[in-house]
């Protein structure tokens, strides 16, 4: 039972941590008026953040596990932070869509619109398009797919984090 609970608090601090620096990011995207079309360092950097906060965590898991850590438990701290951190970005982005910037998906179309429009696609191509994407763009959707895309992305991330940090008390002798 120790276990669980330092992996729980673990689990909060580094998910909680991601989340915050994540909104903190776009909020500064936003203030910066990127938000429509942002610089790909802006994905970069989030992505870099992502990988290092799960790898951290699962680090700090196996130093107040004894040094020693399952691939399972690994995977379990990994998954655990890119959730939390999701969770976070996706109360965020419920606020900043309904109440900081409502007319933000319509912005992304239009400028999304005008790209596909740049790169030769004709109008009912384009309408075509949106009338597909349309299926996405409700709160539920982007939350889940938000959710289940960060799960994915952490369990990979974790599966080879924690196959390289795995330690049994087995293998010390």
């Amino acid at each position: 039972m120790e276990n669980q609970a330092s992996s729980k608090s673990i689990i909060l601090n580094y998910g909680l941590t991601l989340g915050i620096i994540s909104v903190v990011i776009n909020l500064i995207v936003y203030a910066m008026g990127m938000h429509l079309d942002p610089h790909w360092s802006v994905a970069l950097i989030s992505g870099i953040l992502f990988i290092v906060f799960i790898i951290f965590g699962i680090k700090k898991f196996k130093e107040t596990n004894g040094g020693f850590m399952s691939w399972g438990q690994g995977v379990k701290v990994g998954v655990g932070v890119a959730i939390i951190a999701a969770l976070i970005g996706v109360i965020y982005n419920y606020i900043f869509m309904n109440f900081i910037e409502p007319e933000f998906m319509n912005q992304v179309m239009e400028v999304q619109n005008q790209k596909l429009m740049d790169q030769g696609m004709t109008q009912e191509q384009i309408e075509n398009a949106n009338e597909m994407g349309k299926a996405f763009r409700g709160p539920g959707m982007m939350a889940a797919m938000g959710i289940i895309g960060s799960a994915i992305g952490g369990f990979v991330v974790a599966a080879i984090a924690a196959a390289i940090m795995k330690k049994s008390e087995e293998e010390t002798y």
